[in-house]
């Protein structure tokens, strides 16, 4: 199949129209937040990457009328970022009309897609001022396929592009312009400065233990003082016993010593027991005053739960008319104390498991009154306190789940066997719910249908270290049970060691913490697994997905923590357990970026700092070594083979040309692994071993140029092949490209040939 043929395929289009609904929305918020500070240098950066990469994902498949709408978007907001051009609300309002554009595009007929583009272009054109009769100057004509292998990004400044006839020019509507433009908004408080209310008598709490603190804190000098007069009674004894040793001339004068040496040892035991009886309650004391403190400064961020149940009863009441039903919403606990920012992140799943609760769970009321029922179903939220942690239940009255029809579904969707379903407990099959894309029915409804709700619960409760269960009774009802921490401030968690090193895994994604018998490890195909359970679980080694050297793997049995969800489980090994306990979660610092499967940092009891495991994270890292082939076995480092295939790094921020470049290459019998941007392709680099590096320019957190310099400087990578894919296809951007490091430097419309291919092979040959 010629290369080029594959940008037809109905899943880049897919891809392309996943990538135009992300982009699209950092458009539009970029552009509210410019609208009220038209020089905010980050949204500017955000808008123009954005329209950037939206041109070439347009590109790849083909798609005409986008290139030009974001070519022309990202020239204004080129202009914009170099100062030649404030941006003004009539822009705004203009190059939001383009993003919604961009998003219709795909739908259109080319012909009236083409139409619609130059329409657009020739309006933002005209609105401009600009003098150019080309409404489509530096684009390129026909299909991408037709195109040079080295065709120009952006003509140099001054330069001119051929011309292609415009359409006639289209005006903004004042009307639209009117209703669209909103009033510049008074500053907002950042992330980082948001208000936060307090109670009176809570901060008249705080400034009493502000106080307590004070008057303890001077109870530590007059308790030094008397320890230094221990030291100087001890001194005296040994000076006593030193005269008796060396100075006795007859045994009266000796027994008189010994006695003075009693009185002062007597004196000093005292002495030590008073003291200690006062250390310890001063530590006692101290200790109850830091958790009244910290309870009292909690306090500051807590929030009556029922501050976010106010519309939830009317919300309930429209949909349930909708639907043809009658519920009402019972709402306990509204008393109950929540960390702001936990209550801010549940309004998502609540409304999502309510909806679900009226539309799934709570029947009509004839089918009610027909089984013995009320006609009106009821809804019951409830927020309670447990075990130093939140339980908020949503349960309903309704027919429950039905147990047959699930099974049935799960192995429709071949997501398991029929014989591993009609095996699986109520719990395990319940779980097949929270899976993304998951629903049990047919038709698709403004409510449901779409499988989109229980697995927007089950990502938001892993943010929130918490778990989500499902309880049902058929016939009778079914509960949903969020189970989270009080505060993000502090995280229960499983202490261990790994690499000499200590770390610590939330106990929320800590699916169960076991020892494996090393002759109960088996090997196939490379990947070590045990059994657990009656299922095979895959094992990888915690040293190497934190990157530390292979080492001698520990004797005896191995410690593993069982991570994942119902989906999916992978074992870590680690070297040792240390504890649990509750940890205070300190942020790391900003400047240090996000650290590849870290979370944060926090301090033991003993002062021994550890760092928190982000676990979604790792989740990724092992996922991403299993589609690579790369999942390191435990005991082992990265083994040499001569016969194995390439493999090939491709790292690119646009989701369409990561696609289109892994299927070209994997068609070629290469392997490919796949990095969103260059930061996150110098954490693979450094964790994998690859054959070639096939890097775009342009990405957010690290650009290509400075992933290939860090590559050149670094010298276990330095021998690696690189080669840059970039629309940037000027003299300039070539050898700047060379200059860093690279080995080859191909213009992006060279997918549409084999130039891509061949470079790859003249780099480090065929796959095997």
């Amino acid at each position: 199949m010629n290369p080029g043929d594959d940008i037809r395929d109905a899943s880049l289009l897919d891809l392309f129209l996943l990538e135009a609904r992300t982009q699209v929305q950092v458009l539009s918020s970029g552009l509210l937040a410019l609208e009220r500070d038209a020089t905010a240098a980050d949204q500017l950066e955000a808008c123009m990457r954005a329209a950037h990469s939206m041109k070439g994902a347009a590109r790849i498949v083909g798609l005409e009328g986008g290139v030009r709408v974001a070519h022309v978007m990202e020239d204004l907001l080129v202009d914009a970022q170099a100062g030649r051009r404030v941006l003004a609300a009539a822009d705004i309002d203009l190059l939001l009309r383009g993003a919604d554009l961009l998003l219709k595009l795909p739908d259109m007929g080319a012909a009236d897609g083409i139409v619609q583009a130059d329409a657009y272009v020739a309006a933002l054109s005209e609105h401009l001022g600009s003098a150019r009769a080309d409404t489509g100057a530096g684009l390129p004509q026909g299909r991408l396929a037709d195109s040079p292998p080295t065709a120009w990004l952006r003509p140099a400044d001054g330069d001119q592009d051929p011309v292609q006839a415009a359409t006639p020019s289209i005006s903004p509507s004042p009307v639209h312009a009117q209703e669209t433009v909103a009033p510049t908004a008074p500053r907002r408080a950042t992330e980082t400065e948001r208000d936060l209310r307090v109670h009176a008598e809570t901060l008249d709490r705080l400034l009493g233990l502000s106080s307590e603190t004070l008057v303890e804190s001077h109870r530590l000098g007059p308790f030094a003082a008397s320890l230094l007069q221990l030291k100087r009674m001890q001194e005296q004894l040994s000076r006593t016993l030193a005269n008796a040793e060396h100075g006795a001339s007859d045994a009266d004068t000796l027994r008189e010593t010994l006695a003075q040496a009693r009185q002062l040892a007597d004196a000093c035991q005292q002495t030590l027991g008073d003291r200690m009886a006062q250390a310890d309650q001063f530590g006692w004391r101290i200790g109850d005053l830091a958790q009244r403190l910290y309870d009292a400064s909690l306090a500051c961020r807590m929030r009556p739960f029922g501050d976010t149940t106010g519309g939830l009863p009317r919300m309930l009441r429209d949909l349930a008319r909708d639907l043809g039903k009658q519920v009402r919403l019972v709402v306990l606990g509204e008393a109950t104390r929540v960390d702001r920012d936990v209550l801010e992140r549940l309004d998502a799943p609540l409304n999502h498991l309510l909806r679900n609760a009226v539309d799934h769970g709570i029947e009509t009321p004839a089918r009610r009154l027909a089984q013995g029922k009320p006609a009106m179903g009821t809804v019951t939220l409830e927020a309670r306190h447990s075990a130093g942690m939140l339980l908020v239940e949503v349960a309903d009255d309704g027919a429950g789940i039905d147990l047959d029809e699930l099974r049935d579904e799960v192995v429709r969707r071949q997501l398991a066997s029929a014989e591993v379903v009609a095996a699986l407990s109520e719990g395990e099959l319940l779980s097949f719910l929270f899976l993304p894309g998951f629903t049990t029915r047919d038709a698709v409804t403004e409510v449901s249908g779409r499988g989109v709700g229980l697995d927007v619960v089950q990502d938001m409760m892993r943010q929130l270290r918490g778990t989500a269960r499902i309880h049902q009774r058929t016939g009778a009802g079914t509960r949903f049970t969020l189970e989270m921490p009080l505060s993000l401030s502090v995280a229960r968690c499983l202490i261990v060691d790994i690499g000499e090193e200590r770390y610590a895994f939330p106990l929320a994604y800590v699916q169960r913490a076991l020892t494996v018998r090393r002759d109960a490890i088996a090997q196939l195909e490379g990947r070590q697994h045990f059994t657990h359970e009656g299922r095979q679980v895959g094992l990888v080694a915690g040293r190497l997905l934190l990157q530390y050297p292979a080492g001698t793997p520990p004797a005896g049995d191995v410690p593993v923590i069982l991570l994942g969800d119902a989906s999916q489980t992978f074992g870590v090994a680690v070297d040792r357990y240390v504890a649990e306990r509750t940890l205070v979660v300190q942020p790391l610092d900003p400047r240090l970026g996000k650290l590849q499967d870290i979370l944060a940092g926090a301090l033991m009891d003993d002062g021994t700092p550890v760092l928190i495991v982000d676990v979604e994270d790792l989740l990724r890292s092992i996922e991403k070594r299993v589609a690579s082939g790369d999942l390191l076995r435990v005991g082992d480092g990265p083994q040499a083979d001569d016969q194995r295939r390439k493999r090939i790094l491709v790292v690119d921020d646009s989701l369409t040309v990561r696609e289109l470049e892994r299927k070209l290459l994997q068609n070629r019998g290469y392997e490919v692994a796949v990095a969103v941007d260059g930061m996150d392709g110098w954490n693979m680099l450094r964790a994998g071993t690859y054959d070639l590096v096939v890097t775009d320019v342009d990405m957010p957190r690290m650009d290509g140029i400075e992933l290939v310099t860090r590559i050149r400087h670094d010298t276990r990578l330095q021998s690696l092949h690189v080669m840059v894919v970039s629309y940037k296809d000027r003299p300039e951007d070539r050898q700047r490209g060379l200059d860093a490091g690279a080995d080859y430097y191909l213009g992006k419309s060279s997918f549409h040939d084999d130039a891509l291919l061949q470079a790859v092979e003249d780099l480090i040959g065929r796959a095997r």
